[in-house]
């Protein structure tokens, strides 16, 4: 029988955190090990006081060993843990390794000694508090991936906190459900979230001891992966800590995977691996769906995000695959696409002196600002197609705060018919009006349609974006696969509703809830930053971040106020030259500032210390070689992570800027101004994966107190 050779995420993990010179001889070890686990020359040897007589040690060298869990039945090996001998040794006698008979899930978990649990047992029972899990049965916990040792720690629970605090004894799977459960989740719906059926309850179970079945299982495949290329291999050792290209959710594989019957949308908020699941999901449509050469479309807001996207897409594809998917931002497709099409106009983003000059038209009597005008275009007229007065009279304006009866609406039509006269008289349009004309090309030509478009960062692209987006693609099974979180708006403030484009999601809305990439102490900061305000679900409905939670702990973000500009740079110095001698990489650590000026003055302390610093460009990719700090603005740093973000000149009049907040004297604006200011701060934070610190000097920023 052909042996099945496993590796554990777990294993990846550990592996990453080794000094280069043992990786070298682990990985070694890895590759013939894969090759051939029953070879003659694999030493294996049992672990006294192990908590799984499953499980055996390997030599690597005189220091370091390898875990194997080899089953009693079938052919399977699993490459589970990688340290030292002793550390090595500690871990085995703290875990185990079986199948969940009712998810049938394999799990490896945290066990503590039997004596801490009879007298953790005794002391619950002389307590006799209720506990949050009471109203769930024993078969119920374990549908849920509740190990039966485990059912009674987990009785003892009675908060969050709690829950918290066993986190690393109970197997990711039970955590996840056992979270739910806690934030308000009814069991069916986090069973069938799951895709199981209810009815295993009463009745299916799996077989313990069949591994090799176990592993053909999605829950196992979040956890564990069958490598049986050698060049696959070593691209998983050569880069251990890039999780996201072997290792899925099982919630994101779903997402990610098979035939979809339409259009698809995925919220989730920030670390939850939106981008990951749209990357995977291209390759599936790459795999699947891209023939008779026509291409999938993976396509985002910004120039610089898509040139990230691509390069990881590279490394998750390969070249023949990526052939088959055509990576670019939404404005560089439609210009040229238009050009292609003897376009005759400019597009512009610039178009102050238009706006000038139709203002002067404006009826004095209305005595409406001059910046009334833009918002109208761009909150009404544009998003709603709005041609000609008679347009204008019947339009909704719901969500503006200016009433304007028929009159009214006549009287400033004046502006807007002259503003759109100025640029056609020198051939200029808007961005909004050159996806409305690429789409109605669109739909005169097909022959440049995709076979399915993957759209990311969807909440911050506007009506016509999506509009042109539907004529991209015709409309059937797999067509469009969208994924946001309108938390993360920081570009626009349209809010879209996707039916009203012409996108049916209806019963293929999903939501991410596990954030993998920062500390639920990061997370919660943000998540407060946030609260109390309304943001929509890309589809006329309200979202909220109901049941988001980390995985992981880590500090508080360290929160700093200095009396001038220079203590805060003296602070930024003494902490880089403190990570230096903790051996930290300084590529791992990111400075992010809401303007350049802000960045330009550390920039130049650095320089005079000589902390070499990169400053990360809007249309070019993070640049991973360069052995230095980063600096960036809040929305450079869109899409991606760092180990630690340090957040500077966070002063009142910078966060939020003053001048964006004071650009309108609409209430309604001012309120959606300082969400986008307060979304810039959530997604700057969030690219943190374990610290993070905010500064400011001077009058701090009213979002930090």
């Amino acid at each position: 029988m052909m042996a099945t050779v496993a590796i554990s995420s777990d294993f990846f993990k550990a592996f990453s955190r080794l000094p280069k010179t043992p990786q070298a001889k682990v990985s070694e070890f890895v590759s013939k090990f894969q090759a051939n686990p029953d070879s003659s020359a694999i030493n294996f040897e049992k672990i006294k006081n192990a908590r799984d007589p499953n499980m055996r040690s390997v030599r690597i060298d005189q220091k370091y060993r390898g875990i194997v869990f080899k089953p009693k039945t079938g052919s399977v090996f699993m490459l589970l843990w990688v340290a030292n001998h002793d550390d090595a040794y500690e871990w085995v006698r703290k875990h185990k390794c079986n199948i969940n008979p009712d998810t049938g899930t394999i799990q490896i978990y945290a066990v503590s000694q039997q004596q801490e649990e009879e007298n953790y047992k005794n002391e619950k029972s002389l307590e006799k508090i209720p506990g949050v899990f009471d109203d769930l049965k024993d078969k119920e916990l374990c549908i849920l991936g509740v190990p039966n040792e485990q059912i009674e720690l987990v009785r003892g629970v009675h908060n969050e906190l709690e829950l918290d605090a066993i986190a690393e004894q109970l197997p990711t799977e039970a955590y996840e459900g056992l979270f739910y459960i806690l934030s308000g989740s009814r069991f069916d719906e986090v069973i069938n979230e799951r895709q199981l059926l209810v009815e295993n309850s009463s009745n299916q179970t799996f077989d313990v001891n069949d591994f090799e079945a176990a592993l053909s299982r999605s829950g196992s495949q979040s956890q564990f992966v069958i490598v049986e290329d050698e060049v696959e291999l070593q691209k998983m050792l050569n880069a251990p800590l890039q999780h996201w290209r072997v290792f899925l959710h099982t919630s994101q594989r779903r997402l990610s995977g098979g035939i979809k019957n339409g259009a698809v949308r995925v919220l989730g908020g920030a670390g939850t691996g939106k981008t990951v699941v749209a990357m995977h999901r291209a390759k599936w449509l790459a795999e699947n769906i891209a023939v008779d050469g026509k291409k999938v479309l993976f396509t985002t807001f910004t120039a610089n995000l898509a040139i990230d996207i691509e390069e990881n897409l590279q490394l998750l594809c390969g070249s023949e695959l990526m052939s088959r998917i055509v990576v670019i931002n939404l404005d560089k497709w439609v210009q040229r696409f238009l050009r292609k099409k003897n376009y005759d106009y400019e597009i512009s983003y610039t178009t102050e002196k238009y706006w000038q000059a139709a203002i002067d038209l404006a009826p004095v009597e209305l005595n409406l600002p001059d910046s009334f005008y833009k918002e109208e275009w761009s909150r009404i007229i544009q998003p709603q197609s709005i041609l000609d007065i008679e347009q204008y009279k019947r339009a909704s304006r719901v969500g503006r705060g200016t009433r304007l009866n028929r009159l009214q609406r006549v009287k400033i039509w004046l502006v807007f018919e002259e503003y759109r006269a100025l640029l056609t008289q020198d051939r200029i349009k808007e961005v909004d009006d050159a996806y409305r004309d690429a789409a109605s090309l669109l739909q005169q030509d097909s022959s440049d349609l995709y076979a399915s478009v993957v759209v990311d960062e969807a909440q911050d692209m506007g009506t016509q974006a999506f509009k042109l987006i539907r004529q991209l693609v015709t409309e059937g099974p797999n067509d469009i696969f969208i994924v946001g979180d309108g938390h993360q708006r920081i570009y626009g403030r349209n809010k879209v509703v996707l039916g009203q484009c012409g996108i049916n999601i209806r019963g293929r809305a999903s939501k991410l809830k596990i954030n993998y990439r920062t500390t639920d102490e990061i997370r919660k900061w943000a998540v407060n930053l946030l609260e109390g305000h309304s943001v929509d679900d890309l589809d006329g409905d309200f979202d909220n971040q109901k049941g988001y939670k980390s995985l992981m702990h880590g500090s508080l973000p360290q929160l700093e106020n200095f009396s001038s500009v220079n203590e805060q740079s003296d602070f930024i110095v003494r902490l880089l030259q403190k990570r230096i001698q903790e051996g930290v990489s300084l590529h791992n650590i990111c400075i992010v500032a809401r303007v350049n000026s802000e960045l330009e003055i550390i920039s130049e302390v650095l320089k005079i210390e000589g902390i070499a610093s990169y400053q990360l460009s809007a249309n070019k990719s993070e640049q991973q070689h360069h052995d230095c700090v980063r600096l960036a603005t809040m929305h450079r740093v869109k899409g991606l992570e760092f180990e630690e973000m340090i957040l500077i000149s966070i002063n009142n009049g910078v966060v939020p800027l003053s001048h964006v907040i004071k650009s309108s004297v609409d209430p309604v604006e001012i309120r959606q101004t300082d969400l986008e200011e307060r979304a810039l701060l959530y997604v700057a934070i969030t690219r943190a994966k374990k610290r993070a610190s905010l500064l400011s000097y001077g009058e701090v920023s009213p979002f930090l107190l």
